[in-house]
């Protein structure tokens, strides 16, 4: 006898967490481009970190998108 699944619970962001996530981000980026201003290389080096920052930030919404697109094919999210 199997016993039946449990249902997913459905957890709601709040406002707070939500705004303090996107200052964060915001922050962390725009340090990352002052740092990449203000270091003592020259312009290739500086192109370079700054294509690197841009596949880093990219690349973690693209996993963050299909994480939540697989969480939802699954039925682990409910809305």
């Amino acid at each position: 006898m199997t016993s039946p699944m449990p249902q997913a619970v459905a957890h709601k962001t709040t406002a707070a967490f939500y705004f303090q996530s996107a200052v964060s981000f915001a922050v962390s980026v725009a340090a990352m481009i002052a740092g990449l201003i203000y270091l003592p290389v020259n312009a290739w080096m500086r192109g370079f970190l700054a294509i690197g920052l841009l596949y880093v930030v990219t690349s973690s919404f693209t996993l963050a998108k299909c994480v939540r697109d697989h969480q939802e094919s699954t039925g682990r999210l409910l809305q």
